[in-house]
Formats: structure tokens, C-alpha cells, sequence
């Protein structure tokens, strides 16, 4: 397939193992990204890690800010085929319609579960047992393409947004290049996606991240583990801020006459909350002004007695 010239559009990390095996198989004539931020205090450029990749392989890079407007120079390429993961922005028509084996998306469920901008974190935040990589031709639509192939995986309870990550990134870019042939070749079996059983994920807003004391033991576990190591679920508790990497959890009425959100149970290994149905038992945290840690770490360094007290008040 090296005579095939593809351009490659992706911005995360996620998106670099797919581009690392295009410029294996494929001639890759140019990468699409988003643009380069400025960070830190110090106001400092930083840019996507798919513009890496493409400067370490001397591959000519673009970055609109709008690609909706700024798509000229991309089709003045003449690329045969457009290869889309996790760009972050909305394709035109003009370039769907433009290459000749069409623009081609690798996205991270199995679709038409999960359509949307974090099907990392809502496959695991939504209580799904198992999720995948979607080769699909891209339309017009948010993810709603004719399905080419997919591969699935499951979920556990020792799975996190991090370790599915890794997973599924690895799964896509083998996926994307084992399916190639079929697509060049027109022999793929194209299906239609079942609207009816479309699920969607928009992108998790800080509100989000916090931490609902009135929800169910089961479903605190799974947002901390669908928000871990990124963007990190929180709550606060006595004016300070608990970032919340890990959890268990425990349905019971040992508690019954405490209140939702109260610290029930401080000793030197535990910190127990009382939830909906129960309680759960932090386990990792980083408090406010600290550095992360295992509870135990935390409790045996700790003077503060939190028993009693209520958090996200």
C-alpha cells in the first residue's frame, strides 16, 4: 500500500499509534491537527502530539483554526484517501466528498454506541461491560457513517479511562491497516448504522468531573475509574479540594441515620462516605496543595479529623 497517499487527521495521544503504522504502510503526504496552544505560566508554545510524529518524519503539517474555511491547501494535496482519529473538529463536505476511497474514521466505541467527542470515559462513567474500535466511512453526521469493521473488548472493575486508552489505541491502528485492503479494493461490507440504538457523549465539563454523593456506590466507582488518570473526578471537603483517583464501594446500611455526603468513618487506613446506597471508601486522592497519594499515605500524615463532616457543602 505505499503507493496509497493518505492524509492523516488526529490530535491526541491517542491518535498516535494509528499515524506511526500509516507511515509504515502508506506514503502519508500530510497531517491535519489542531493548533498550537499557548500553557503554563511562563506562556510557552505547545503543540498536538500527532505534530510530533509528522515533524520527526518530516511530513508537512496543517493546522487551521477553522478547517471549515481553511481546506484549500489540504486538497491541493490530492490525497487518495483521508484517514480521521480524534481531530476535534467537524469535516466539511467538500473533503468528505473529495478523495477517491473516501475519508475514513477510527473511533473509539462500538458504534452507534457512543457517538460523540468521549467514548473513552463514557463507556467506562456509563456502566458498559465491553466497548471497541469503529472503522467507519465518515459522513456528514456526528459518527454516523456506514460501519466498515470493528473489534471489541471488555470492561472490568480493574479498567480505567487510562488503561483503555492504551487498549484501544494499539486495536485501532492495527484494525485501520488490517481493513485498508478491502477499502481500496471495494470488497468491505459497508452497514448501516441502527439510529435506534445510537447512544452519545458529549465532552465532560468541569460541573461533570465533581462528584455526586446522592448517586449510587456503583456509579461513583465507575466515574472516578471513567475519569482516571484524565480529567480526574473531584469533591470538596472542608474548603478544599479532593481529586478522587480510586475507589471501592459498599452497599450496606450501616449508617442509616447519617447523612449523604458525611464522612462516617476516619481511621489510619480508611476514609468511608456515606452514598445513596451505602458507602464508598477512598482509596487514592490528591488533596488541595499536596501530591497524590494512597489513603493510608495520606491518613497517616494527616491531623485533621474529617468525621462528620459533609462534603461538596
Amino acid at each position: 500500500m505505499k503507493e496509497l497517499k493518505v492524509i492523516f487527521m488526529g490530535t491526541p495521544e491517542f491518535s498516535v499509534p494509528v499515524l506511526k503504522e500509516l507511515i509504515k504502510n502508506c506514503t502519508v503526504i500530510g497531517v491535519v491537527t489542531q493548533p498550537d496552544k499557548i500553557v503554563g505560566k511562563n506562556k510557552e508554545k505547545s503543540f498536538s502530539p500527532i505534530k510530533q510524529v509528522a515533524i520527526e518524519n518530516n511530513i508537512r503539517v496543517f493546522q487551521p483554526e477553522k478547517i471549515r474555511r481553511e481546506y484549500d491547501d489540504i486538497l491541493k494535496m490530492d490525497p487518495d484517501i483521508i484517514i480521521t482519529c480524534a481531530y476535534g473538529q467537524i469535516i466539511p463536505e467538500v473533503i468528505l466528498n473529495y478523495p477517491k476511497y473516501g475519508c475514513i474514521n477510527v473511533h473509539a466505541s462500538l458504534l452507534p454506541k457512543l457517538r460523540g467527542g468521549s467514548p473513552l470515559h463514557h463507556a467506562i462513567i456509563d456502566g458498559y461491560d465491553k466497548t471497541g474500535i469503529t472503522i467507519m466511512y465518515m459522513d456528514k453526521g456526528m459518527d454516523t457513517g456506514d460501519i466498515i469493521e470493528q473489534e471489541e473488548i471488555k470492561i472490568t472493575d480493574n479498567d480505567t479511562v487510562g488503561t483503555i486508552h492504551d487498549k484501544l489505541s494499539v486495536i485501532g491502528s492495527s484494525l485501520l491497516i488490517k481493513t485498508l485492503p478491502s477499502i481500496i479494493n471495494g470488497t468491505n461490507k459497508r452497514i448501516k448504522q441502527n439510529d435506534i440504538e445510537a447512544t452519545y457523549c458529549h465532552n465532560i465539563t468541569h460541573e461533570e468531573e465533581k462528584i455526586d454523593f446522592n448517586n449510587k456506590g456503583r456509579d461513583i466507582f465507575n466515574k472516578v475509574r471513567g475519569m482516571n488518570p484524565y480529567p480526574v473526578s473531584y469533591f470538596t471537603l472542608g474548603n478544599k479540594i479532593f481529586k478522587v483517583y480510586d475507589v471501592s464501594y459498599d452497599i450496606n446500611n450501616k449508617y442509616p441515620n447519617k447523612r449523604i455526603g458525611e464522612v462516617v468513618s476516619q481511621t489510619k487506613n480508611n476514609l468511608t462516605i456515606k452514598v445513596m446506597d451505602g458507602t464508598i471508601d477512598l482509596l487514592e486522592i490528591k488533596k488541595e496543595g499536596k501530591k497524590k497519594m494512597m489513603i493510608k499515605e495520606y491518613l497517616n500524615g494527616e491531623k485533621e479529623n474529617y468525621e462528620g463532616m459533609i462534603g461538596n457543602e
